[in-house]
């Protein structure tokens, strides 16, 4: 019975650190690829074009390497992380602006306000 607990108490521990390091296949939370970031506006966001796509794909790259970049350079210092991403997201923003039509971007925007409001505000800067 002992042997059986300490099994369980041992795959439990596992467990949780592999939640903790963003599961299996790594990438922690919100470490999502530019392709899945712009598969997921087309799922969410309707019309979107194959020629929208291709500019949208250009922006999460761009933001993905500047991103990685800061993360090296900075480190764990997430208050440092966050004042310097701030001008990267309104970037990106500003960039989704001109992308999109203005039905698409007002419903991108509603979006972002949903999962700011789901996970406690934040959204990584001025919009």
């Amino acid at each position: 019975m002992k042997k059986v607990l300490l099994v369980g108490a041992f795959v439990l521990g596992i467990s949780a650190v592999s939640f903790a390091q963003g599961g299996p296949g790594g990438g922690g939370r919100g470490a999502r690829t530019p392709e899945a970031s712009v598969e997921a506006l087309k799922t969410s966001i309707t019309g979107i074009t194959d020629a929208q796509s291709a500019k949208l794909l250009a922006v999460y790259k761009a933001q993905t390497a500047s991103r990685d970049s800061l993360m090296k350079a900075l480190g764990d210092d997430r208050s440092a992380m966050r004042e310097k991403m701030a001008p990267i997201t309104a970037s990106v923003t500003a960039k989704l602006k001109t992308i999109l039509t203005p039905e698409q971007f007002t419903a991108y925007e509603k979006q972002q306000a949903e999962r700011a409001a789901r996970f406690g505000g934040g959204g990584g800067g001025p919009r």
